[in-house]
Protein backbone atom coordinates (compact mmCIF):
# COMPACT_ATOMS: atom_id res chain seq x y z
CA UNK A 1 0.00 0.00 0.00
CA UNK A 2 1.50 3.47 -0.64
CA UNK A 3 2.21 5.81 2.14
CA UNK A 4 1.61 8.94 0.27
CA UNK A 5 -1.60 10.64 -1.63
CA UNK A 6 -2.03 10.71 -4.78
CA UNK A 7 1.06 12.16 -6.81
CA UNK A 8 0.52 15.12 -8.70
CA UNK A 9 0.74 15.30 -12.71
CA UNK A 10 3.75 17.39 -13.05
CA UNK A 11 6.37 15.91 -12.69
CA UNK A 12 4.60 12.87 -15.17
CA UNK A 13 3.77 9.41 -13.43
CA UNK A 14 4.74 6.46 -15.80
CA UNK A 15 2.82 3.51 -16.03
CA UNK A 16 5.20 0.00 -16.95
CA UNK A 17 5.91 1.03 -20.68
CA UNK A 18 3.14 -1.04 -23.17
CA UNK A 19 4.80 -3.58 -25.15
CA UNK A 20 3.95 -4.37 -28.60
CA UNK A 21 1.78 -7.27 -27.43
CA UNK A 22 0.06 -4.64 -25.43
CA UNK A 23 -0.81 -2.25 -28.09
CA UNK A 24 -1.75 -4.90 -30.62
CA UNK A 25 -4.33 -6.38 -28.01
CA UNK A 26 -5.84 -3.28 -27.67
CA UNK A 27 -5.55 -2.54 -31.23
CA UNK A 28 -7.26 -5.64 -32.47
CA UNK A 29 -10.05 -4.70 -29.86
CA UNK A 30 -10.15 -1.32 -31.77
CA UNK A 31 -10.68 -2.57 -34.88
CA UNK A 32 -7.53 -2.20 -36.29
CA UNK A 33 -6.85 -5.77 -37.26
CA UNK A 34 -3.55 -7.32 -37.90
CA UNK A 35 -1.88 -4.37 -40.62
CA UNK A 36 0.23 -3.22 -37.50
CA UNK A 37 1.82 -6.60 -37.07
CA UNK A 38 2.87 -6.66 -40.89
CA UNK A 39 4.22 -3.50 -40.97
CA UNK A 40 2.74 0.27 -41.94
CA UNK A 41 2.11 0.82 -45.21
CA UNK A 42 -0.12 3.84 -45.79
CA UNK A 43 -1.81 2.19 -48.94
CA UNK A 44 -2.97 -0.97 -47.07
CA UNK A 45 -4.57 1.10 -44.09
CA UNK A 46 -7.48 3.37 -43.65
CA UNK A 47 -6.79 6.71 -42.28
CA UNK A 48 -8.26 5.87 -39.13
CA UNK A 49 -6.01 3.05 -38.56
CA UNK A 50 -2.80 5.03 -39.72
CA UNK A 51 -3.80 7.98 -36.96
CA UNK A 52 -4.59 5.54 -34.47
CA UNK A 53 -0.89 3.26 -34.80
CA UNK A 54 0.48 6.82 -35.22
CA UNK A 55 -0.97 8.04 -32.01
CA UNK A 56 -0.49 4.67 -30.15
CA UNK A 57 3.40 4.94 -31.29
CA UNK A 58 3.93 8.48 -29.59
CA UNK A 59 2.06 7.16 -26.65
CA UNK A 60 4.98 4.04 -26.40
CA UNK A 61 7.33 4.77 -28.67
CA UNK A 62 9.26 1.32 -28.08
CA UNK A 63 6.55 -0.47 -28.83
CA UNK A 64 7.73 -0.91 -32.49
CA UNK A 65 5.28 -0.36 -34.22
CA UNK A 66 6.48 2.58 -36.73
CA UNK A 67 9.22 4.86 -35.95
CA UNK A 68 8.13 8.11 -34.11
CA UNK A 69 9.23 10.54 -37.26
CA UNK A 70 6.95 8.56 -39.26
CA UNK A 71 4.22 8.94 -36.65
CA UNK A 72 4.25 12.69 -36.20
CA UNK A 73 4.13 12.31 -39.95
CA UNK A 74 0.93 10.93 -39.91
CA UNK A 75 -0.54 13.40 -37.76
CA UNK A 76 0.37 16.47 -39.14
CA UNK A 77 -0.34 14.96 -42.82
CA UNK A 78 -3.67 13.67 -40.88
CA UNK A 79 -4.33 17.12 -39.56
CA UNK A 80 -8.04 15.48 -37.59
CA UNK A 81 -8.56 17.31 -34.57
CA UNK A 82 -9.46 13.77 -33.21
CA UNK A 83 -5.97 12.90 -32.70
CA UNK A 84 -5.89 15.56 -29.68
CA UNK A 85 -6.91 13.15 -26.89
CA UNK A 86 -4.30 10.83 -27.94
CA UNK A 87 -1.87 13.04 -28.34
CA UNK A 88 -3.16 14.47 -24.47
CA UNK A 89 -2.18 11.17 -23.21
CA UNK A 90 1.33 10.76 -24.94
CA UNK A 91 2.08 14.17 -23.37
CA UNK A 92 1.20 12.47 -19.75
CA UNK A 93 2.94 9.44 -20.43
CA UNK A 94 4.65 9.16 -23.59
CA UNK A 95 8.87 9.06 -24.16
CA UNK A 96 9.17 11.88 -26.46
CA UNK A 97 10.05 15.55 -25.40
CA UNK A 98 7.05 17.03 -24.80
CA UNK A 99 7.96 19.28 -27.16
CA UNK A 100 7.10 17.38 -29.81
CA UNK A 101 3.74 16.42 -28.55
CA UNK A 102 3.10 19.76 -27.79
CA UNK A 103 3.89 21.50 -31.35
CA UNK A 104 1.29 18.43 -33.03
CA UNK A 105 -1.48 19.52 -30.13
CA UNK A 106 -0.99 23.81 -31.45
CA UNK A 107 -0.98 22.96 -35.21
CA UNK A 108 -4.18 20.61 -34.52
CA UNK A 109 -5.91 23.65 -32.12
CA UNK A 110 -4.55 26.88 -33.13
CA UNK A 111 -3.44 27.08 -29.25
CA UNK A 112 -0.04 27.96 -27.72
CA UNK A 113 2.44 25.27 -27.56
CA UNK A 114 1.88 24.41 -23.96
CA UNK A 115 4.12 21.37 -22.90
CA UNK A 116 1.86 21.00 -19.64
CA UNK A 117 -0.29 18.02 -19.37
CA UNK A 118 -3.06 19.94 -17.25
CA UNK A 119 -3.35 22.85 -19.72
CA UNK A 120 -4.77 20.36 -22.46
CA UNK A 121 -6.99 18.75 -19.86
CA UNK A 122 -8.20 21.66 -19.47
CA UNK A 123 -8.54 22.47 -23.00
CA UNK A 124 -10.38 18.84 -23.90
CA UNK A 125 -12.24 19.73 -21.22
CA UNK A 126 -13.82 23.15 -22.37
CA UNK A 127 -14.22 21.37 -25.75
CA UNK A 128 -16.91 18.52 -25.67
CA UNK A 129 -17.60 18.44 -29.35
CA UNK A 130 -13.61 17.03 -30.26
CA UNK A 131 -14.09 13.26 -30.38
CA UNK A 132 -10.97 10.90 -30.05
CA UNK A 133 -10.25 8.53 -33.17
CA UNK A 134 -12.01 5.05 -33.21
CA UNK A 135 -8.94 3.19 -31.43
CA UNK A 136 -8.11 5.97 -28.18
CA UNK A 137 -10.83 3.84 -26.29
CA UNK A 138 -8.55 0.42 -26.59
CA UNK A 139 -5.59 2.10 -26.24
CA UNK A 140 -6.64 4.09 -22.94
CA UNK A 141 -8.03 1.17 -21.53
CA UNK A 142 -4.67 -0.91 -22.24
CA UNK A 143 -2.43 1.88 -21.01
CA UNK A 144 -4.46 2.07 -17.79
CA UNK A 145 -4.65 -1.75 -17.17
CA UNK A 146 -0.93 -1.78 -17.65
CA UNK A 147 -0.80 0.38 -14.47
CA UNK A 148 -2.76 -2.07 -12.69
CA UNK A 149 -4.53 -5.06 -13.75
CA UNK A 150 -7.67 -4.72 -11.55
CA UNK A 151 -8.72 -1.93 -13.57
CA UNK A 152 -10.38 -3.95 -15.74
CA UNK A 153 -13.11 -4.34 -13.29
CA UNK A 154 -14.41 -1.15 -14.20
CA UNK A 155 -13.01 -0.69 -17.74
CA UNK A 156 -14.96 -3.28 -19.40
CA UNK A 157 -15.58 -2.76 -23.09
CA UNK A 158 -19.36 -2.67 -22.87
CA UNK A 159 -19.30 0.14 -20.69
CA UNK A 160 -17.30 2.30 -22.08
CA UNK A 161 -19.26 2.57 -25.20
CA UNK A 162 -19.80 6.67 -25.37
CA UNK A 163 -23.60 6.45 -24.82
CA UNK A 164 -23.45 4.39 -21.87
CA UNK A 165 -21.07 6.39 -19.66
CA UNK A 166 -22.41 9.75 -18.37
CA UNK A 167 -18.70 11.42 -18.20
CA UNK A 168 -16.49 11.09 -20.97
CA UNK A 169 -13.76 8.80 -21.26
CA UNK A 170 -11.29 11.16 -22.72
CA UNK A 171 -11.70 13.17 -19.10
CA UNK A 172 -10.91 10.47 -16.67
CA UNK A 173 -7.80 10.39 -15.49
CA UNK A 174 -5.47 8.08 -13.37
CA UNK A 175 -5.34 10.11 -10.17
CA UNK A 176 -1.75 8.13 -9.18
CA UNK A 177 -2.71 5.11 -7.31
CA UNK A 178 -3.97 1.20 -8.02
CA UNK A 179 -7.39 0.43 -7.19
CA UNK A 180 -8.08 0.40 -3.03
CA UNK A 181 -4.39 2.40 -2.74
CA UNK A 182 -6.83 4.70 -1.27
CA UNK A 183 -7.81 1.68 1.25
CA UNK A 184 -11.20 2.49 2.73
CA UNK A 185 -12.63 1.57 6.38
CA UNK A 186 -15.06 -0.68 6.83
CA UNK A 187 -16.75 -0.96 10.14
CA UNK A 188 -13.79 0.75 11.68
CA UNK A 189 -12.46 0.32 15.50
CA UNK A 190 -14.10 2.90 17.36
CA UNK A 191 -13.17 4.20 20.92
CA UNK A 192 -14.74 6.45 23.43
CA UNK A 193 -13.59 10.47 23.29
CA UNK A 194 -12.39 9.55 26.77
CA UNK A 195 -9.45 7.08 24.93
CA UNK A 196 -9.28 9.58 22.30
CA UNK A 197 -5.68 10.75 23.67
CA UNK A 198 -4.03 11.62 19.99
CA UNK A 199 -5.98 13.96 19.10
CA UNK A 200 -5.82 17.40 19.93
CA UNK A 201 -9.36 20.16 20.73
CA UNK A 202 -8.37 22.01 17.26
CA UNK A 203 -8.46 18.61 14.94
CA UNK A 204 -11.19 18.79 12.95
CA UNK A 205 -13.81 15.86 12.49
CA UNK A 206 -16.38 14.69 10.71
CA UNK A 207 -18.99 14.47 12.82
CA UNK A 208 -22.23 12.25 12.08
CA UNK A 209 -25.09 11.86 14.65
CA UNK A 210 -28.06 9.14 13.54
CA UNK A 211 -31.06 8.62 15.84
CA UNK A 212 -28.79 9.09 18.74
CA UNK A 213 -25.49 7.54 17.62
CA UNK A 214 -22.61 9.98 17.59
CA UNK A 215 -19.88 9.51 16.08
CA UNK A 216 -16.50 11.67 14.93
CA UNK A 217 -14.10 11.01 12.21
CA UNK A 218 -10.84 13.41 12.38
CA UNK A 219 -9.95 14.29 9.17
CA UNK A 220 -5.83 13.59 9.86
CA UNK A 221 -7.16 9.92 9.78
CA UNK A 222 -9.96 10.17 6.46
CA UNK A 223 -7.53 12.20 4.24
CA UNK A 224 -5.49 8.75 4.27
CA UNK A 225 -8.44 7.03 3.26
CA UNK A 226 -11.06 8.89 2.10
CA UNK A 227 -13.85 6.42 2.60
CA UNK A 228 -15.79 4.84 5.66
CA UNK A 229 -18.48 2.38 5.42
CA UNK A 230 -20.33 2.39 8.17
CA UNK A 231 -24.00 1.44 10.07
CA UNK A 232 -24.78 4.33 12.20
CA UNK A 233 -27.70 4.73 14.51
CA UNK A 234 -29.37 1.79 12.42
CA UNK A 235 -28.69 3.21 8.97
CA UNK A 236 -25.98 2.49 6.52
CA UNK A 237 -23.72 4.81 5.28
CA UNK A 238 -20.52 5.84 3.53
CA UNK A 239 -18.06 8.64 4.06
CA UNK A 240 -17.26 9.71 0.52
CA UNK A 241 -14.31 12.29 0.86
CA UNK A 242 -12.42 13.82 -1.59
CA UNK A 243 -9.27 15.42 -0.49
CA UNK A 244 -8.83 17.49 -3.85
CA UNK A 245 -12.15 19.15 -4.05
CA UNK A 246 -12.52 19.89 -0.45
CA UNK A 247 -16.27 17.60 0.21
CA UNK A 248 -16.84 14.90 1.98
CA UNK A 249 -20.16 13.67 1.71
CA UNK A 250 -22.35 11.18 4.07
CA UNK A 251 -24.46 9.08 1.35
CA UNK A 252 -27.12 6.47 2.56
CA UNK A 253 -25.89 3.61 1.56
CA UNK A 254 -29.12 1.17 1.56
CA UNK A 255 -31.07 1.26 -1.91
CA UNK A 256 -34.37 -0.14 -1.94
CA UNK A 257 -35.02 -3.93 -3.61
CA UNK A 258 -30.54 -3.64 -3.31
CA UNK A 259 -28.04 -5.30 -1.37
CA UNK A 260 -26.56 -2.93 0.92
CA UNK A 261 -23.70 -1.06 -0.90
CA UNK A 262 -19.91 -0.86 -0.10
CA UNK A 263 -18.07 1.42 -1.35
CA UNK A 264 -13.97 2.16 -2.01
CA UNK A 265 -11.59 4.44 -3.86
CA UNK A 266 -10.98 3.39 -7.77
CA UNK A 267 -7.55 5.24 -8.20
CA UNK A 268 -9.49 7.70 -10.90
CA UNK A 269 -10.16 11.60 -10.92
CA UNK A 270 -12.86 12.76 -13.06
CA UNK A 271 -12.04 16.49 -13.24
CA UNK A 272 -10.04 16.37 -10.00
CA UNK A 273 -12.25 14.57 -8.24
CA UNK A 274 -12.38 10.72 -6.87
CA UNK A 275 -14.45 8.44 -8.50
CA UNK A 276 -15.56 5.87 -5.79
CA UNK A 277 -17.17 2.25 -6.79
CA UNK A 278 -19.33 -0.07 -5.46
CA UNK A 279 -17.68 -3.86 -4.69
CA UNK A 280 -21.11 -4.86 -5.38
CA UNK A 281 -21.00 -4.13 -9.64
CA UNK A 282 -17.65 -2.30 -9.77
CA UNK A 283 -19.46 0.55 -11.37
CA UNK A 284 -17.69 4.22 -11.21
CA UNK A 285 -19.44 6.56 -9.17
CA UNK A 286 -19.57 10.19 -9.47
CA UNK A 287 -18.54 11.12 -5.06
CA UNK A 288 -19.88 14.44 -5.82
CA UNK A 289 -23.28 13.56 -6.82
CA UNK A 290 -23.40 10.38 -5.63
CA UNK A 291 -24.71 8.56 -8.83
CA UNK A 292 -23.02 5.76 -10.88
CA UNK A 293 -21.36 7.12 -14.07
CA UNK A 294 -19.45 4.05 -15.67
CA UNK A 295 -20.59 0.60 -15.60
CA UNK A 296 -23.61 -1.82 -14.97
CA UNK A 297 -25.34 0.67 -13.01
CA UNK A 298 -25.77 3.35 -15.62
CA UNK A 299 -29.21 4.30 -16.28
CA UNK A 300 -30.36 2.39 -13.08
CA UNK A 301 -32.11 5.62 -12.05
CA UNK A 302 -30.04 5.39 -8.59
CA UNK A 303 -28.86 8.57 -6.95
CA UNK A 304 -27.68 7.86 -2.79
CA UNK A 305 -29.33 10.42 -0.43
CA UNK A 306 -27.61 12.45 1.73
CA UNK A 307 -27.37 13.02 5.59
CA UNK A 308 -26.13 15.65 7.41
CA UNK A 309 -22.39 15.51 8.44
CA UNK A 310 -20.32 18.20 10.13
CA UNK A 311 -16.96 19.34 10.32
CA UNK A 312 -16.02 20.95 13.62
CA UNK A 313 -13.40 21.05 16.16
CA UNK A 314 -12.63 18.15 18.02
CA UNK A 315 -12.87 19.94 21.37
CA UNK A 316 -16.51 22.00 20.23
CA UNK A 317 -17.59 18.32 18.81
CA UNK A 318 -17.18 16.13 22.03
CA UNK A 319 -18.52 19.20 24.42
CA UNK A 320 -21.67 19.15 22.50
CA UNK A 321 -21.90 15.40 21.86
CA UNK A 322 -21.59 13.94 25.26
CA UNK A 323 -21.17 9.75 24.65
CA UNK A 324 -19.63 10.04 21.03
CA UNK A 325 -17.17 7.80 19.89
CA UNK A 326 -13.85 8.55 17.63
CA UNK A 327 -12.12 6.69 15.83
CA UNK A 328 -9.51 4.77 16.73
CA UNK A 329 -5.53 4.96 15.63
CA UNK A 330 -5.85 1.44 15.05
CA UNK A 331 -7.17 1.17 11.55
CA UNK A 332 -4.95 -1.91 10.23
CA UNK A 333 -2.97 0.47 7.75
CA UNK A 334 0.44 1.69 8.39
CA UNK A 335 -0.05 5.94 7.80
CA UNK A 336 1.30 9.03 9.72
CA UNK A 337 -1.72 10.01 11.33
CA UNK A 338 0.03 13.40 12.67
CA UNK A 339 -2.05 16.63 13.02
CA UNK A 340 -1.55 18.51 9.92
CA UNK A 341 0.17 15.94 7.87
CA UNK A 342 -1.88 14.11 5.09
CA UNK A 343 -2.09 17.19 1.99
CA UNK A 344 -0.61 19.40 4.35
CA UNK A 345 0.72 21.21 0.91
CA UNK A 346 -2.23 20.89 -0.93
CA UNK A 347 -4.70 22.44 1.68
CA UNK A 348 -2.00 25.73 2.17
CA UNK A 349 -1.94 26.26 -1.82
CA UNK A 350 -4.08 28.11 -4.15
CA UNK A 351 -4.07 25.63 -6.75
CA UNK A 352 -5.48 21.98 -8.01
CA UNK A 353 -3.19 19.18 -8.02
CA UNK A 354 -5.29 17.49 -10.78
CA UNK A 355 -7.07 19.82 -14.13
CA UNK A 356 -10.69 20.40 -13.40
CA UNK A 357 -12.06 23.93 -14.93
CA UNK A 358 -13.20 26.76 -12.91
CA UNK A 359 -15.96 28.70 -15.07
CA UNK A 360 -17.26 30.70 -12.88
CA UNK A 361 -15.00 33.19 -11.28
CA UNK A 362 -17.06 34.65 -8.27
CA UNK A 363 -14.77 33.19 -6.00
CA UNK A 364 -11.54 31.76 -5.81
CA UNK A 365 -10.99 28.29 -7.39
CA UNK A 366 -10.36 26.66 -4.08
CA UNK A 367 -12.27 29.28 -2.11
CA UNK A 368 -14.84 27.03 0.69
CA UNK A 369 -18.24 26.99 -0.08
CA UNK A 370 -21.35 25.14 2.16
CA UNK A 371 -23.71 23.56 -0.41
CA UNK A 372 -27.13 22.22 -0.39
CA UNK A 373 -28.82 20.35 -2.70
CA UNK A 374 -32.63 20.27 -2.46
CA UNK A 375 -35.74 19.92 -4.56
CA UNK A 376 -34.13 19.66 -7.34
CA UNK A 377 -32.00 23.13 -6.81
CA UNK A 378 -27.99 23.65 -5.64
CA UNK A 379 -27.10 26.27 -3.69
CA UNK A 380 -24.05 27.92 -1.72
CA UNK A 381 -23.17 30.14 0.37
CA UNK A 382 -19.25 31.13 1.12
CA UNK A 383 -17.77 29.90 4.17
CA UNK A 384 -16.67 33.16 4.84
CA UNK A 385 -20.21 34.50 5.21
CA UNK A 386 -20.43 33.06 8.61
CA UNK A 387 -17.79 34.95 9.87
CA UNK A 388 -18.89 35.78 13.71
CA UNK A 389 -20.95 32.95 13.98
CA UNK A 390 -23.45 34.52 11.40
CA UNK A 391 -27.17 32.87 10.91
CA UNK A 392 -28.65 33.19 7.40
CA UNK A 393 -32.13 32.30 6.86
CA UNK A 394 -32.64 31.47 3.67
CA UNK A 395 -34.77 29.40 1.16
CA UNK A 396 -33.92 26.79 -1.26
CA UNK A 397 -36.39 25.99 -3.94
CA UNK A 398 -39.97 25.87 -2.05
CA UNK A 399 -37.74 25.24 1.23
CA UNK A 400 -37.20 27.96 3.66
CA UNK A 401 -34.11 27.24 5.69
CA UNK A 402 -31.58 28.90 8.47
CA UNK A 403 -28.08 28.11 8.24
CA UNK A 404 -25.70 28.18 11.07
CA UNK A 405 -22.10 29.00 10.80
CA UNK A 406 -18.74 29.68 12.49
CA UNK A 407 -15.57 29.93 9.95
CA UNK A 408 -12.63 29.65 12.73
CA UNK A 409 -13.91 25.65 13.01
CA UNK A 410 -15.09 25.43 9.67
CA UNK A 411 -18.74 24.27 10.79
CA UNK A 412 -22.03 25.09 8.97
CA UNK A 413 -25.45 23.35 10.00
CA UNK A 414 -28.60 23.91 7.89
CA UNK A 415 -32.25 23.11 9.22
CA UNK A 416 -35.93 23.60 8.14
CA UNK A 417 -37.36 26.92 9.45
CA UNK A 418 -40.75 27.49 8.11
CA UNK A 419 -42.22 30.53 8.19
CA UNK A 420 -39.75 32.29 11.45
CA UNK A 421 -36.92 34.29 11.10
CA UNK A 422 -34.11 33.63 13.56
CA UNK A 423 -31.29 34.39 14.74
CA UNK A 424 -28.77 34.05 17.65
CA UNK A 425 -30.11 34.54 21.18
CA UNK A 426 -26.30 35.14 22.42
CA UNK A 427 -26.62 31.94 24.59
CA UNK A 428 -25.91 29.46 22.19
CA UNK A 429 -29.02 29.01 20.91
CA UNK A 430 -31.61 30.69 18.56
CA UNK A 431 -34.34 32.69 18.83
CA UNK A 432 -37.76 33.60 17.05
CA UNK A 433 -40.25 35.96 18.93
CA UNK A 434 -40.20 34.56 22.61
CA UNK A 435 -39.48 30.86 21.14
CA UNK A 436 -35.85 29.43 21.96
CA UNK A 437 -34.85 26.71 19.58
CA UNK A 438 -31.86 24.56 21.16
CA UNK A 439 -29.08 23.48 18.17
CA UNK A 440 -28.73 19.97 17.85
CA UNK A 441 -26.88 17.67 15.41
CA UNK A 442 -30.35 16.04 14.51
CA UNK A 443 -32.72 19.17 14.55
CA UNK A 444 -33.35 22.37 16.32
CA UNK A 445 -35.44 21.87 19.69
CA UNK A 446 -37.92 24.41 20.20
CA UNK A 447 -41.03 24.67 22.73
CA UNK A 448 -43.00 21.90 23.84
CA UNK A 449 -39.70 19.87 21.94
CA UNK A 450 -41.12 20.81 18.69
CA UNK A 451 -38.40 19.51 16.17
CA UNK A 452 -37.02 21.44 12.67
CA UNK A 453 -35.06 18.69 10.80
CA UNK A 454 -31.83 18.84 9.45
CA UNK A 455 -31.16 19.37 6.27
CA UNK A 456 -28.14 17.81 4.67
CA UNK A 457 -25.20 19.62 3.30
CA UNK A 458 -21.63 19.90 3.26
CA UNK A 459 -18.62 21.55 2.54
CA UNK A 460 -16.91 21.71 -0.76
CA UNK A 461 -13.83 24.05 -2.72
CA UNK A 462 -15.77 26.21 -5.09
CA UNK A 463 -14.41 24.79 -8.34
CA UNK A 464 -16.23 21.24 -7.57
CA UNK A 465 -19.18 22.54 -7.01
CA UNK A 466 -19.54 24.94 -9.96
CA UNK A 467 -17.80 22.38 -11.88
CA UNK A 468 -19.65 19.35 -11.10
CA UNK A 469 -23.16 20.82 -10.79
CA UNK A 470 -23.01 23.03 -13.61
CA UNK A 471 -23.42 27.10 -13.54
CA UNK A 472 -27.10 26.80 -12.72
CA UNK A 473 -26.05 26.28 -9.25
CA UNK A 474 -27.03 29.46 -6.98
CA UNK A 475 -24.69 31.46 -5.46
CA UNK A 476 -25.93 33.29 -2.16
CA UNK A 477 -24.72 37.02 -2.78
CA UNK A 478 -25.67 38.47 0.81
Amino acid sequence: MPTQPPIPPEPRARPTALSRRHLLAGAMTAGVGPAIALGWSRTAWADETRIDAAIATLVTPTAGLMRPDQAMRIIREEATISAVPGLILALRYGALPRSNVAVLLAGLTGEAPSQRWFDWMLWQEAHPEVRPTPGYTALKRTLFLSIDSDFDLFLRDPWLERDRMRIRFEEIAWGGVAKDGIPSLDDPTLIDAGDAEYLRDDDPVFGVAINGDRRAYPLRIMGWHEMFNEVIGGVPVALAYCTLCGAGILFETQVPGRERFVFGSSGFLYRSNKLMFDRQTHSLWNQFTGEPVVGPLVGSGITLAQRPVTIAPWGDWRAANPGTRVLSLETGHRRDYGSGVVYRDYFASDTLMFPALVRDKALAAKDEIFGIRQQGVARAWPLSAFAGGRVINDRIGPLDIVLVGETGGRTVRAYERGARQLQADGSGGLRSGTERWEITEEALIGPGGTRLPRVAGHLAYWFAWQNYLGLEAELWQG
